[in-house]
């Protein structure tokens, strides 16, 4: 599975459903350790079963988390629909470019806390992973083309292992979930000729 089905999100009301910390934090959950229900959730997250089970069921009507084989009732397990989503800042809509906007900056920021708590303990990890672990920042010209192949190219490198999120036989011995995040921005505003 080198490649996830994608679908551009156009609705300002997945969006702002998409973007909260609890569901996030449920999401991440499935994706790290498979399958689970509203309570296994809930021991994880520090929540009730029954505010997880909302949420789990808002993250369903969006299409987010699906029902997995197994159980019924309260004991129904939840899994990832394993499917990448974009949207744009930018639309004619001015609800979904605000609600966009809104979902970039919590992605964003939610990233960059978890860049700066492991860069507050990486020294305490192993070796193999302090050396593993990095960063890259570059700049470069590029036309709108070139940067949106680029866009394309990391996108398709950020998905190359997604199987393993559905099948843990796939995962080698010693994997960790690892966070991934590129952007690819205009360094300055446009200049008058």
């Amino acid at each position: 599975m080198s490649e996830l089905p994608h679908r551009q999100v156009s609705d300002p009301a997945e969006l702002r459903a998409f973007a909260h910390p609890l569901r996030i934090r449920l999401i991440e959950e499935l994706l790290a350790d498979g399958p689970a229900t509203a309570s296994q959730l809930a021991d994880r997250v520090g929540e009730s079963p029954a505010n997880c089970s909302w949420h789990l069921r808002l993250l369903h009507r969006y299409g987010y988390v699906e029902e997995a084989e197994g159980g019924t009732g309260r004991q129904r397990p939840w899994q990832m629909v394993l499917t990448s989503r974009s949207w744009c800042g930018d639309h004619d809509d001015p609800e979904l470019a605000m609600a966009g906007d809104e979902a970039t900056r919590f992605l964003t920021r939610r990233e960059l806390d978890a860049l700066e708590a492991w860069n507050a303990r990486r020294r305490t990890e192993p070796a193999a992973w302090r050396d593993a672990g990095f960063t890259n920042q570059s700049l470069a010209w590029l036309t709108p083309e070139e940067l949106a192949d680029l866009g394309r190219q990391i996108g398709e490198l950020l998905v190359m292992n997604a199987e393993r999120f559905r099948d843990r036989s796939t995962r080698p011995e010693g994997a960790r979930l690892i966070r991934l995040m590129a952007w690819g921005v205009p360094a300055t505003p446009p200049m008058e000729k």
